[in-house]
């Protein structure tokens, strides 16, 4: 079967207005940066807003993991009204370079007047495309922390404490911006596995859900779930020699890009695919719990729009997203049943499949639905490529913090992403589940 290649009008959807500060017990009065004009009707957007100095050096507080000597500077934003946006995480130009440091923001409920408390944002996002992969070639992918769901809100403040020692201060990397994103309303006309009535589809939204043909109609919005029997029919999808005997899992209800509202003019127009698919490696989002189900497919256009548009990255970079009722989203786009090339293990893009579920579970345990979810659609997606969920995988590493490029390395068939990059992701919660897991995927397929 050979590839279909999608097209694709990238736009850069930026703030649109210079809004006053927020007023707040012991805000001063500093005026707000102006933000770039909006230039397009496309959904969502996203303001970008420089990070400066706060002012006096930060004192010592038992919250800020400082040690003796001089404290360094903190960086950040004073408190400031802007146009409402639900998700937010801070970039800078070297995607090489890391963030040595602690970010917290806080946020503002839209139109409430009430500020959260201080939150961390997650800073270490390795989540990310390989190093030698057509996604970094010529193109200016940023670093970045993982991407916070705040919900709902009309101002931030943020403030980045370096690490520190006795010894040396911490040099925190070039260009840093703090990214707003508000992921749009969802799509009108979304119900069941159709658009109803009937919109007409642009050439990109178009191209990806062609990709998915003859799983589902053009434009639909969700692909059904079959039981086992009938999902040995989708190995036809795949290239390849067909096996003599198949253990395709019961495939899971799966929600398209049109379900989420994708808007497929954001991404770059080309699929890259790999070879096969010879693994799974689970993740969390690292965009925290404080998200209701309903509120998940305005999360999934967040991160990709932060994903493509503040990463620069071609695509959101996860294949598949799990919430945390258990419903399985396609992400990124080529074909839920095809090896497409993701963003999402740096060192093994290739020949994987990048399962994220949205949440963060370094102190919290999954929800069960979302467990049982990462057995079906694995038990399915691997049993496409005769892939037993209970084996190794030999893979080449592409590089990375924990093996060097070219490294042969024997992982899980189902993996976490600690076990191919110096992570704390998935969370210790979510990773003591992969072995059951993987006996569940097995068992789905028949095994």
């Amino acid at each position: 079967m050979r590839p279909f290649l999608a097209t694709c009008l990238g736009a850069l959807c930026t703030a649109a207005l210079t809004l006053p500060l927020a007023a707040t017990a012991g805000a001063g009065a500093a005026p707000a940066a102006p933000h770039p004009a909006r230039t397009d009707d496309l959904p969502g957007s996203t303001q970008s807003l420089p990070v400066g100095a706060l002012g006096a050096a930060a004192p010592h507080t038992p919250d800020r993991d400082t040690t003796t000597g001089p404290a360094p500077q903190e960086l950040g934003l004073p408190p400031r009204t802007v146009r409402p946006f639900s998700l937010l995480g801070v970039v800078w130009d070297d995607a090489a370079a890391e963030l040595h440091g602690r970010v917290q923001v806080r946020t503002r409920a839209n139109g409430s007047g009430d500020w959260s408390g201080w939150q961390d944002v997650q800073v270490h996002n390795d989540d990310a495309p390989d190093l030698g992969s057509a996604e970094r070639h010529g193109s200016d992918v940023r670093g970045s922390t993982a991407p916070l769901w705040v919900g709902d809100s009309d101002a931030v403040q943020l403030r980045i404490t370096p690490e520190h020692s006795d010894r040396a201060r911490a040099v925190l990397p070039g260009g840093l911006r703090l990214e707003l994103v508000d992921p749009g309303a969802s799509p009108r006309g979304l119900r069941g596995a159709r658009l109803d009535p009937p919109a007409p589809l642009s050439a990109e939204a178009a191209a990806a859900s062609a990709a998915n043909a003859g799983f589902a109609p053009l434009g639909a919005t969700e692909i059904p779930a079959l039981d086992q029997a009938a999902s040995q029919g989708d190995i036809a999808a795949v290239d390849g020699p067909r096996p003599e005997q198949t253990f395709v899992g019961p495939r899971p209800r799966i929600v398209t890009r049109a379900g989420w509202g994708a808007d497929e003019k954001l991404r770059e127009k080309a699929f890259t695919y790999t070879k096969t698919v010879r693994a799974a490696f689970v993740h969390h989002s690292g965009s925290g719990n404080n998200y209701s189900c309903e509120e998940a497919p305005s999360l999934i256009r967040a991160m990709y729009r932060f994903h493509v548009k503040s990463n620069h990255w071609r695509d959101i970079g996860y294949n598949f997203l799990v919430d945390k009722c258990g419903t399985v989203y396609e992400g990124r786009a080529g074909g839920i049943a095809k090896p497409v090339m993701g963003a999402h293990t740096l060192g093994f893009n290739t020949d994987s499949t990048g399962v994220a579920v949205l949440g963060t579970f370094t102190d919290t345990e999954p929800a069960k639905p979302a467990v049982d979810a990462i057995a079906r659609l694995t038990a399915w997606k691997l049993g496409l490529y005769n892939v037993d969920p209970r084996a190794m995988a030999q893979l080449l590493s592409g590089g990375g913090n924990r093996f060097a490029k070219g490294t042969k390395v024997s992982l899980h068939v189902i993996s976490g992403h600690r076990d191919g990059f110096t992570t704390d992701c998935p969370g210790t919660h979510l990773y003591d589940k992969l072995a059951a897991t993987r006996r569940a995927a097995a068992t789905l397929q028949g095994r």
